[in-house]
């Protein structure tokens, strides 16, 4: 696990090297092991990577690398699982290999087969930029789910890119103008959806994607559409028409095995290697499989709160001492948590508010004091239909879409009248009747649609909606699905785990989220996803194999801390200074009455406001951390 960054400007007016050193410094989190940069002087092109050394220790797997044939020169982020089987077949070939990294073998796909077909290839997780110098033009790279980020994009007259966005900071050219349409889509989702970034002008390179630029193109400073080699769509549409035949016990004997083969793929690692243990379906599953394929007692981690409400730890115990697996927890006091609040926005890079982003930062701290590689359960969720949503299209949205449509939305308005605290189904059913589209729903069930657009001070340019594709001609629960995958999955999750973990230079890995099961698991019929109103059926019968049923058999809870409690104890004084009025109207970017309306129904417990509040206070001390 790496960062890179890089950059064009023809005819440097400026020492490229104080540059490189400062941009390099910056992703040191993420390669604290070594650095390199490629420089051509004639081009203006640089190149520059931070190793956190995985495979292949040696001074072989420096960054940047050349190809053999010196066409090539990558700097690479990520993991290649497959590469061993990949250099068995390219060694056939006659391609002599100098090291044992997974790098080099990525390098000799490029050569032999070019930029799609290569990254069709490889199984894994990665974002990379590679310089052709035969044909003088710069490719960059992203993995089909989007566990890797990149950013690029012009500033003045430099093409600019890289990991994140600190390195992009310390470029001459330089401007950082806030883009206020993103900040919108911010305030939406707690997170700035790809394409988007905070600044105006700075894309993140969509999942599945590469980008291919000429020199000719560099030189007139245009910015070509990427290219897809993986579309999510399709593989859903495919699995639909092709679907699998065999029966319910085959199915899971056959998830069972090819899970095994991509845990035990992600286990090899020339460093200490662990997993995040939860005591959920998801990270239990991962765990389980892991000590079937381990010689040794896999590392479990675990952070748990004393507030029961929010402890999943009593949980994860229990299925670590009946795995045998060596297990390490941490009870952490709201002072722990509130101590990680100030660092918010050095890991984060632009804002960013799920409040669980808390929590994961301190497990991947706990986690890297002991391993350098852990394994988690993302995407089980998502793959697998386990979020309640699912679950309650399945049935209400076929039955309501049988109602008619004037009835359905008086039915709606009937039911929102039902107090909230009485009881909460009501209001989801009316969220179901209240739709025809499954991306209106999608946004009303997920989004922080409460926000007025008046919200943002001079959101001229805003743009008109958030963009939701989905595949109308497939039901309900799969176009719910593809929307979880390129929306929630890739925008909030992967990004919170991420930069969580390479904050602490910790590599993560999810099995769940190999694309071979992904692809396997929209073949199954969704009864083996939702079964007698539960989701993750298949998975809860292979967990089954493993533990008994009564130790993951519990209501979802979630990975969060108590922000609404905080912002009424602790943290209420933090939050009064950032959401004082005329700090808010000098800094012009939220209209201060609106904020200070929610602000002051939340302290009197007239309304619970924590996470449209906890958007705004990310976006606070981001702004503040921006400007130092």
């Amino acid at each position: 696990m790496c960062g890179l960054f890089g950059f064009y400007t023809p005819n440097q007016s400026f020492d490229p090297e104080p540059i490189i050193h400062k941009m390099s410094a910056s992703l040191h989190h993420r390669g604290p092991d070594d650095e390199g940069a490629f420089i051509c002087r004639k081009t203006g092109l640089v190149l520059g990577h931070r190793r956190l050394a995985i495979q292949d220790l040696s001074d072989s797997g420096h960054q940047p690398m050349s190809s053999c044939s010196g066409r090539y020169t990558i700097v690479y982020n990520g993991e290649i699982y497959n590469y061993r089987a990949l250099r068995e077949t390219l060694a056939k070939t006659g391609y002599c290999f100098r090291g044992h990294s997974d790098t080099e073998v990525l390098l000799a796909l490029l050569e032999l087969y070019g930029i799609p077909a290569a990254l069709q290839k490889c199984i894994g997780m990665f974002a990379l930029a590679v310089w052709d110098n035969h044909e003088k033009v710069l490719h960059l790279a992203r993995d089909r789910i989007g566990e890797k980020p990149l950013y690029y994009g012009w500033q003045g007259k430099s093409f600019l890119f890289s990991s994140e966005l600190k390195p992009l900071t310390f470029h001459p050219d330089w401007s950082g103008l806030i883009d206020r349409s993103a900040l919108w889509q911010y305030l939406l989702h707690s997170n700035i959806p790809a394409p988007y970034s905070i600044y105006q002008n700075i894309r993140k390179l969509p999942p599945g994607c590469y980008l291919s630029i000429p020199l000719s193109e560099l030189n007139r400073r245009s910015n070509p559409s990427p290219r897809q080699y993986w579309c999510l769509k399709e593989i859903v549409a495919h699995g639909k028409k092709n679907p699998y035949s065999g029966t319910t016990e085959q199915a899971i004997d056959e998830l069972d095995s090819r899970l095994r083969n991509t845990i035990s793929d992600m286990m090899v690692s020339d460093v200490p290697l662990g997993a995040f243990l939860s005591g959920g379906i998801d990270s239990s599953l991962v765990v389980a499989l892991m000590q079937q394929v381990s010689e040794q007692p896999v590392r479990t981690f675990t952070i748990g709160f004393h507030d029961k409400d929010f402890n999943e730890a009593i949980y994860a115990k229990k299925v670590a001492q009946h795995l045998g697996t060596d297990h390490t927890e941490l009870y952490i006091t709201p002072e722990n948590a509130l101590q990680v609040i100030p660092d918010l926005p050095r890991i984060y890079d632009e804002p960013f508010s799920d409040p669980s982003q808390i929590p994961t930062y301190l497990v991947s701290r706990l986690t890297r004091q002991h391993v350098t590689v852990a394994l988690s359960g993302d995407g089980g969720d998502e793959i697998f239909c386990g979020y309640p949503r699912h679950v309650f299209a399945n049935s209400t949205w076929r039955n309501a879409q049988r109602i008619p449509p004037q009835i359905r939305k008086a039915l709606a308005i009937v039911l929102s009248t039902i107090p909230a605290d009485l009881n909460a189904l009501p209001e989801k059913i009316a969220k179901f009747l209240r739709h025809d589209d499954v991306s209106d729903l999608y946004r009303h069930v997920v989004m922080h649609n409460l926000w007025p657009r008046e919200t943002v001070v001079s959101l001229e340019s805003a743009l008109n909606e958030t963009i939701l594709n989905h595949a109308r001609e497939l039901d309900i629960v799969s176009q719910l699905q593809i929307l979880d995958i390129e929306n929630y999955l890739q925008n909030d999750i992967l990004v919170k785990v991420d930069r969580a973990a390479m904050s602490n230079s910790l590599e993560t890995r999810a099995p769940l989220l190999d694309h071979t099961i992904i692809e396997y698991a929209f073949t199954l019929p969704l009864s083996m996803k939702i079964r007698k109103n539960k989701g993750k059926w298949i998975l809860r019968e292979l967990l089954k194999r493993y533990i008994p049923s009564n130790l993951f058999e519990r209501p979802k809870m979630g990975f969060s801390v108590p922000i609404a409690s905080w912002l009424r104890g602790p943290l209420r004084e933090w939050a009064e200074s950032l959401l004082d009025e005329d700090r808010l109207k000098q800094e012009g970017f939220f209209s201060a009455p609106i904020i200070r309306k929610i602000w002051t129904e939340h302290l009197t417990n007239k309304k619970n406001w924590e996470y449209y509040l906890w958007d705004v206070l990310m976006f606070q001390v981001w702004f503040e951390h921006s400007r130092k």
